[in-house]
């Protein structure tokens, strides 16, 4: 009878042992996965969807006439490299447009999940229209910036003070607008958080999820079926030896509650990766003069080219909303 329950015991060691290192081998893949740049063509790879194929339509060709659009607008500036160090020793890349010299109001747009900085320039001629500066980063361990690990926004919320520096060292009279979509889009939240100089006037998010641990929950779920327990715990473990953060602590959604800008949130209707549900809880929790805008069909990081002319009209009509302390500049544009 002892025979028998030491030989059960030893087998259930064994299978608890095996389950243990199944959870950490797949743990540890995914955040090879999901935090490094090997699997990027520089392309989003976020699911892009649409509720009809009458959007889809729309979406196409407002696509193709952005980029003519900013394809003639990039002829006529002069586009100059920047260049910082981040807290942790990594060169940051990133463009900076004068359109305007005689303007102080900036705007640095952040790009998403595996994109680059180009991918930002169809909105960076709409602000030019507005007498906007535009600087364009390449986020940590994207595009020409150096990083092994992706930030999520949690790493690239200093970063992004960085380049706020770079701007008062060539402008202290700036007025800042901090723009982002998707990670791009946590990444201006989490910024939104911090201890921010008062030349920071606004914040626009477009599609940014609320914390790192929901937007890998639902991936988990969505394209492994695999619930939160125990992967996600020991990947958050891993992420935090790893990469130097840990999903759970990387929260736009605390970083907003802390906010002392205005934020203004836009989302896409039927964004299938970062759910719309996300924009009214972050919507909910800011304590600062606020805007929700979504985008009735639009999938993810697709709510410009849907319609163009609304998307900035809203835009800068929460802009000139803002009260003067807060954009004393803005009516020059």
């Amino acid at each position: 009878m002892k025979l028998a329950v030491k030989k059960i015991m030893l087998i259930f060691l064994f299978l608890l042992f095996v389950l243990l290192l199944l959870d950490i081998i797949v743990s540890n893949y995914l955040v090879s996965f999901a935090l490094t740049q090997k699997n990027s063509n520089g392309k989003s790879v976020a699911p892009q969807s649409v509720t009809t194929s009458e959007a889809d339509k729309i979406t196409d060709e407002n696509i193709k006439l952005l980029a003519e659009q900013t394809e003639h607008w990039l002829e006529t500036v002069s586009v100059e490299k920047k260049e910082i160090q981040s807290d942790d020793g990594l060169c940051l890349k990133g463009d900076m447009i004068v359109s305007a010299p005689d303007s102080h109001l900036w705007v640095i747009i952040a790009h998403g999940y595996q994109a680059q900085k180009k991918y930002m320039y169809d909105y960076a001629c709409f602000y030019a229209g507005k007498n906007f500066n535009i600087l364009l980063p390449d986020m940590r361990s994207h595009g020409e910036s150096e990083g092994t690990y992706i930030g999520m926004g949690w790493l690239d919320r200093k970063d992004m003070l960085g380049w706020i520096s770079c701007i008062l060292a060539q402008d202290a009279q700036a007025e800042i607008i901090l723009h982002g979509i998707s990670m791009g889009g946590a990444t201006v939240m989490m910024t939104a958080g911090e201890e921010l100089p008062q030349n920071v006037r606004a914040v626009i998010d477009d599609c940014g999820y609320t914390s790192v641990w929901d937007i890998f929950s639902d991936e988990l779920k969505y394209l492994y079926h695999l619930p939160e327990f125990p992967v996600l715990y020991t990947a958050d473990k891993i992420a935090e030896i790893r990469a130097g953060y840990s999903f759970t602590e990387a929260s736009a959604l605390e970083q907003i509650r802390k906010t002392k800008v205005p934020v203004m949130f836009i989302h896409g209707s039927a964004d299938s990766f970062v759910h719309t549900e996300m924009a009214y809880q972050l919507y909910d929790v800011c304590p600062t003069q606020k805007e929700l805008y979504i985008c009735e069909g639009a999938g993810h990081a697709l709510s410009l080219y849907m319609n163009p002319e609304i998307y900035f009209q809203k835009l800068f009509a929460f802009l000139e909303s803002l009260p003067e302390k807060e954009m004393q500049n803005y009516a020059a544009g």
